[in-house]
């Protein structure tokens, strides 16, 4: 066999595996484009159920108009097209992440399979109560704040020798742009969304052995800098919704350090059941290391 026949042979299954992800591209684009053309349709109920937590903050302090303004002629077609982009991405997630699995899956072994598959699940599921924790509990908090810097104006006449003068305090009202008040919603829940992978991401980097407990445990401090950055980042300046943010993402990797723990654990007693070490016995090149050691 010539040499040539060597790299045809092995550009053959490369150009099978572009083949094969170039159809799982077209696959999930195409559940993207259904997805955001179903929810551009909708659009309308989907700003209603979005708009619900301002509208209800602005209720709790008597203000019965709830209405949003468009400031720019395209702005509300804009809404509407930001809005598909995000239903799109929801509707089409599941589909979506099946086409991923359909790529990986036959270069997997069986065991691989098996652990990689439940992360998968659980992504999605995570992401999702992420994005509910910030719109149930989260922009409530940081709408009545942001809210709470309005005020009611005042005209105030005085009389005096010198005639009739008039004064009094400016109001403050709340006239939102749709598009902005939109983009921040948004932006709270892809952050919390995200935020809430956190777990699934370093169980995952753990079971492959990039990360350990011990090692996730000694960067405590570390960790706790990163996430207060990471909190005034990605949150506007509302210390409530800061610290709220702070909370739940250093729950979350102290949850990672024991997920994470258990893997080690679950790790070690199947290498056990199999024969590979025991801890009564103790490895001949630690044991060498040890008596040089003793020399020394």
């Amino acid at each position: 066999m010539s040499a040539s026949d060597d790299i045809d042979d092995s550009a053959a299954p490369l150009i099978e595996h572009l083949a094969e992800l170039r159809t799982r591209l077209i696959h999930s684009v195409i559940a993207f484009i259904i997805g955001m053309v179903i929810s551009f349709t909708v659009w309308n109920p989907i700003f209603n159920f979005l708009t619900s937590p301002l509208c209800t903050a602005m209720a709790e302090r008597g203000q019965n108009d709830c209405g949003l303004i468009l400031i720019k002629l395209q702005e509300g077609f804009f809404v509407a097209i930001s809005i598909s982009l995000l239903g799109g991405l929801i509707l089409g997630f599941p589909y979506i992440s099946y086409q991923l699995w359909r790529f990986v899956a036959p270069g997997l072994y069986k065991n691989e399979k098996g652990a990689f598959l439940p992360f998968l699940i659980s992504s999605p599921i995570m992401f999702f109560l992420g994005a509910a924790f910030a719109f149930y509990v989260v922009t409530p908090l940081a709408f009545d704040f942001f809210l709470g810097f309005q005020q009611a104006g005042t005209l105030v006449t005085h009389e005096g020798a010198d005639g009739i003068s008039k004064g009094g305090i400016a109001a403050i009202a709340f006239q939102g742009s749709a598009q902005e008040y939109l983009n921040l919603t948004i932006k709270f829940i892809v952050a919390f969304g995200l935020c809430f992978q956190l777990p699934v991401l370093l169980t995952l980097m753990g079971k492959a052995g990039l990360v350990s407990s011990e090692g996730l445990g000694n960067v405590r401090k570390y960790a706790v800098v990163g996430i207060l950055i990471l909190a005034a980042l990605v949150t506007p300046p509302d210390v409530v919704t800061q610290i709220i943010l702070f909370v739940v993402v250093y729950g979350l990797y102290e949850i990672s350090i024991f997920l994470v723990r258990r893997v080690e654990r679950q790790r070690d007693e199947k290498l056990r059941a199999e024969g590979y070490f025991d801890d009564e016995e103790e490895d001949p090149l630690l044991a060498e290391f040890d008596d040089e050691d003793k020399s020394k």
